[in-house]
């Protein structure tokens, strides 16, 4: 696996860039590399993820700001697909599982919908991100409270943590990286960015059984509408948007 390597803006910031090394096995460097094209670039604000490659600006986890933070002041409601697929219902909030967490908007979504989300990430630089992120809410009067009470980052593979003796959950959500689509035009930044980080997920499928040997109530599956089911898995039922599909495997005897 290629080490993530962090870039810190300035020497001022080399002793804080050090202890996320220690906390990341992170190596830091003085100069963006050249190979791999991506690295993390660490300001006085925030975390980045840089590709110089790719025209667009960085990536990072913003929880305040942006698509996120508008989200959370003005709401989706549990009429919508994702919240259809988790099961919720008035007086319902079950406790979620991501174990896929990505850079957080779907457990970010789901905690503003007042459930309590454990968001599992075993790339060390996709968690990193994450830390950062919620780490600047946390900073935020309107925020702190919210963050602490419905969202915590762990950073292990998803498989241990379900076969640990960690608390069982309601739910489990997976949002495995999408397969390649070789005819479809060019993802966003963020997902090709992202798919650098994480990798394609091969054992996606071996997730899915662990998470139906570990789940309460429900493992929800999210996948783009073209894509097939995993493996040779059958959900019980679908839950669809315009491009995205959430197929539900509801666990027996609950």
């Amino acid at each position: 696996m290629t080490p993530t390597l962090l870039l810190p803006a300035t020497t001022y910031l080399q002793e804080a860039a050090q202890q996320l090394a220690a906390a990341f096995r992170f190596t830091i460097i003085n100069q963006p590399p050249t190979t791999p094209s991506w690295f993390l670039y660490l300001t006085e604000t925030r975390l980045e993820l840089r590709d110089p490659t790719i025209a667009t600006g960085p990536v990072y986890v913003d929880f305040v700001g942006g698509t996120l933070g508008y989200r959370h002041r003005h709401g989706g409601g549990r009429t919508q697909p994702l919240a259809k697929a988790i099961g919720l219902k008035k007086g319902i909030c079950p406790t979620i599982l991501d174990a896929t967490a990505g850079l957080g908007r779907d457990a970010f979504v789901l905690a503003g919908l007042n459930c309590r989300v454990h968001m599992v990430e075993r790339s060390p630089a996709a968690a990193a991100l994450l830390q950062d992120g919620l780490q600047r809410a946390q900073q935020n009067p309107q925020l702190n409270a919210f963050i602490t009470a419905h969202l915590q980052l762990l950073h292990y593979d998803a498989q241990d943590w379900l076969r640990s003796e960690s608390p069982r959950y309601d739910v489990v959500y997976l949002d495995p990286m999408y397969p390649h689509r070789h005819q479809s035009a060019l993802v966003k930044k963020e997902m090709r960015l992202l798919r650098q980080l994480v990798g394609d997920d091969h054992d996606a499928y071996c997730l899915l059984q662990t998470a139906l040997s570990h789940a309460n109530q429900r493992v929800v599956v999210k996948r783009p509408q073209w894509a097939p089911t995993l493996g040779d898995s059958h959900p019980n039922f679908s839950i669809h948007s315009e491009n995205t599909r959430f197929d539900v495997y509801l666990v027996k005897n609950t």
